[in-house]
C-alpha cells in the first residue's frame, strides 16, 4: 500500500556542514560560514567498533596464514565466512553511527547543506599489498557513510553537495591533508564556488608555482579575502 510522505523543507542558512572523510578519524565535521567563519567542529571516531572490526580482521589474517602454511594450498571458498560476515556487519554499524552523528551535528546548527568531497572512483595508491595501511583503505567505509547520510538528510529536507577533492601537494612531493584543515577547506571551496558562479563545484585553479601545476588553492583565507574585496 503506497504511503504518502510529507515533504520537509529546511530554511536556507549562511552556514554549511562540511565533512572530511578520513582514515584516522571516520569523519571530521565543521560548520563553515559564507564569510569564512568556523562556528563549530567535531571529530567522529567510533573507536570501540573499529577495534572490534580490526580484531576480526586480525583473526582472519592469523587463521589464513596458519592454514596456508599447513596445507600448502590455496584457501578454500568460504574460508572464515563467519568472521568476514561479522566484520562486514560491524563496518555497517560504524557507517550508521557516523551518519547519525553527522546528521545530528548538522541539525543542531540549523544548516541546510552538508558538503562532501566527491570520492567516487577514488582508489588508494599507497601501501603495499597485505600491509596495515592497505588494509585500512580496504576497510574504509566512506561510500556507505555518504550513501546513508544522503538518504537521511534528504528525508529531513536538507541538501547534499559534492565538490572536487584535492590534496595539498608541495614542492617536495609530500602530500598533507590534515582532517580539521581539510574539513574547513571543503566548506570554503563550496562557498567560493557558489560566489564565483561555479555551479558544478569542480573548478580547478592554476597555481603560481614555477612548474605551473594544476591545484585547488581555495582555503578559508581565500574565502575571507574574497568577501573583503
Amino acid at each position: 500500500m503506497p504511503v504518502q510522505i510529507k515533504k520537509v523543507d529546511t530554511e536556507d542558512s549562511d552556514f554549511v556542514c562540511s565533512v572530511d572523510m578520513g582514515i584516522n578519524n571516520a569523519a571530521t565535521v565543521s560548520i563553515v560560514g559564507k564569510n569564512g567563519t568556523v562556528k563549530a567542529r567535531k571529530f567522529i571516531n567510533p573507536a570501540r567498533d573499529i577495534d572490534r572490526r580490526n580484531q576480526r580482521r586480525m583473526m582472519i589474517r592469523k587463521k589464513s596464514s596458519q592454514t596456508a602454511n599447513l596445507t600448502k594450498r590455496k584457501l578454500p571458498t568460504g574460508f572464515c565466512k563467519g568472521l568476514y560476515r561479522k566484520s562486514a556487519n560491524i563496518n555497517l554499524e560504524i557507517s550508521r553511527k557516523v551518519m547519525r552523528d553527522i546528521v545530528e551535528f548538522a541539525k543542531t546548527h540549523n544548516v541546510k547543506v552538508i558538503v562532501f568531497e566527491n570520492l567516487s572512483g577514488w582508489k588508494a595508491k599507497v601501501g603495499k599489498k597485505g600491509s596495515l595501511q592497505k588494509q585500512k583503505f580496504h576497510l574504509w567505509c566512506h561510500c556507505k557513510i555518504v550513501e546513508l547520510t544522503q538518504q537521511r538528510w534528504n528525508e529531513l529536507g536538507g541538501k547534499i553537495i559534492f565538490i572536487n577533492y584535492s590534496l595539498a601537494v608541495f614542492k617536495n612531493d609530500k602530500q598533507y591533508n590534515a582532517d580539521l584543515s581539510a574539513s574547513y577547506n571543503i566548506g570554503a571551496r563550496y562557498w567560493y564556488s557558489l560566489i564565483v558562479g561555479d555551479k558544478h563545484f569542480s573548478r580547478v585553479f592554476v597555481g603560481k608555482s614555477s612548474n605551473d601545476t594544476l591545484r585547488t588553492p581555495v582555503t578559508l583565507d581565500t574565502l575571507r579575502n574574497l568577501r573583503v574585496s
